[in-house]
């Protein structure tokens, strides 16, 4: 028997163009997480999860748990992850024009929030060995820079 199925995607905040995915049907509502990282209230705020007034019924949640351990109780949000970061950078970079600080990234994907906010809080654009991936993110670009002489790197550090 064809039963439709409408499937949205909802931000799941755990790097740029990752998704939660909401399945609504005749037998009822699924959400799956896959990784996200959502602030307190944040989903509350999702217009999408609401029907009306009310916050849709939900019958299974599909929950990824990689950090549901006791040891992880208290994963700080990313503005305390920031302005712990941004403290030691400043109080490095202001010593001199020569003091310079590598970020050691070990992924790809998911810091645009440190490069933009450490950028604009200091004044200082985030190296880059390439500026590609990028492209279709604009809002990032006038943040990182293919220029070796700035103060903040990101990229793979010459040992």
């Amino acid at each position: 028997q064809k039963e439709d199925v409408v499937v949205t995607l909802l931000p799941a905040g755990h790097c740029p163009g990752s998704v939660m995915f909401l399945f609504e049907g005749e037998n009822g509502t699924v959400l799956y997480t896959g990784d996200f990282r959502l602030a307190k209230g944040e989903a509350a705020r999702m217009e999408l999860l609401h029907s009306g007034t009310r916050v849709k019924d939900i019958q299974s949640v599909y929950l990824d748990t990689t950090f549901c351990d006791p040891k992880f109780y208290h994963i700080p949000s990313r503005e305390e992850c920031l302005n712990g970061i941004l403290e030691l950078v400043r109080s490095w970079t202001s010593l001199s024009r020569t003091h310079v600080v590598w970020l050691n990234c070990k992924a790809a994907y998911g810091y645009e929030y440190l490069f933009i906010n450490l950028s604009e809080e200091l004044g200082i654009k985030v190296h880059m060995n390439k500026l590609d991936m990028f492209r279709n993110m604009p809002e990032i670009l006038c943040h990182v820079t293919t220029d070796q002489h700035t103060q903040i790197h990101a990229c793979r550090h010459p040992r």
